[in-house]
């Protein structure tokens, strides 16, 4: 069980950025679309059950890092992208 912030920092990181690699696509077609969040659903949600389950119950409760990750990494990653979002 992950107790150290920077070791699920990390951890959070990863699972995001297999979301991407392997949704690719998908997350691309959600910034377009600006429903990204709801068309990712199924895989955010799947990080986050297995996140949930390598991190500290303490760090759960006091910490957002799945949360950041999935905007550094899904949404930061492709600012390049033309989207009605920005």
């Amino acid at each position: 069980m992950v107790t150290d912030h920077e070791v699920a920092k990390r951890k959070a990181r990863a699972i995001a950025s297999d979301i991407l690699l392997y949704h690719k696509d998908k997350v691309r077609q959600g910034l377009e679309d600006d429903n990204l969040f709801e068309i990712c659903s199924e895989e955010i949600q799947e990080g986050r059950e297995y996140y949930n389950k390598l991190v500290a119950p303490e760090l759960l409760d006091t910490t957002n890092y799945y949360d950041r990750a999935l905007v550094d990494v899904l949404i930061r990653r492709n600012s390049d992208l033309e989207t009605k979002i920005w």
